[in-house]
């Protein structure tokens, strides 16, 4: 159709002009010669496309359509063959027939341990360039909650905070920390420039409590109690963690103080 309209076109060109053929894509009204030269009036314009022309975007490669005849070669059967589990298409996944099937054939390595716990690590470089930059304040408790609004840790934060040595060298003065875990020489950074690492625990709800108080106050709940850490968490923290987002630090307190207070 393009072709026989473009041919077209071409004939009634080289006819008005009287010249040899060209491939114009305009025809021409009224040309009229004004000192040797063609002038043309009323120009419209032919397009080589139109509306019956238009069509989708149609695929190169078809999809087969099967049960649709014996001419396409998938009729009747449709490429499954006669009877059969097969041929009925409610095979199970994974039989093999009757045999060892692969998922039993190939040994089982490794476990899941369902009690492991994740923390998101963040060293006392970051938190001394925060400091600096007056995202931090280090007169007050530094908190999990305080390292999440500072961008000091991601919103994902799945069991806790693991505080890391990195940039120890940083530290000139003294902060209080509130993490889930810490790193021995962090914590020996932290405490020769005169700070304090409490680890704290909190279970699933207590952390959602304590990075995002206002997700209860939306639903109109109140505030968890605080969970106490199970047995074999005892040894690994050092008080429970407090709701809400606490402001100072606990002091922590040696063996001795204690039995001399109620003497004096």
């Amino acid at each position: 159709m393009i072709r026989r309209r473009l041919s077209s076109i071409i004939s009634v060109s080289s006819h008005i002009l009287n010249t040899k053929p060209i491939t114009p894509l305009l025809q021409c009204s009224n040309p009229i010669n004004k000192n040797g030269s063609f002038w043309f009036q009323g120009i419209r314009a032919y397009s080589l496309l139109s509306l019956n022309d238009l069509r989708d975007n149609v695929p190169r490669k078809q999809k087969t359509r099967k049960g649709r005849g014996i001419g396409s070669g998938k009729g009747k059967t449709a490429g499954r063959g006669h009877k059969g589990q097969k041929a009925r298409g409610n095979g199970k996944l994974g039989f093999e027939g009757g045999q060892t099937p692969m998922r039993r054939r190939l040994p089982k390595r490794g476990f899941k341990n369902p009690f492991s716990l994740t923390f998101q690590p963040v060293g006392l470089g970051k938190i001394a360039k925060l400091i600096n930059a007056g995202k931090i304040d280090s007169h007050e408790l530094i908190t999990m909650k305080t390292l999440k609004d500072a961008g000091a840790i991601g919103k994902q934060i799945e069991d806790g905070v693991r505080l890391m040595g990195r940039g120890a060298e940083e530290i000139k003065w003294p902060i209080h920390l509130e993490v889930s875990r810490v790193t021995v020489r962090a914590k020996e950074a932290v405490e020769a420039a005169g700070g304090s690492v409490r680890r704290v625990h909190y279970n699933k709800l207590g952390l959602r409590a304590l990075l995002k108080p206002e997700w209860f106050e939306k639903k109109g709940r109140l505030l968890p109690k605080p969970a106490r850490p199970p047995p074999k968490l005892k040894d690994k923290v050092d008080s429970i963690g407090r709701l809400p987002a606490p402001t100072k630090p606990i002091p922590f307190f040696s063996e001795e103080e204690p039995a001399s207070s109620p003497a004096s």
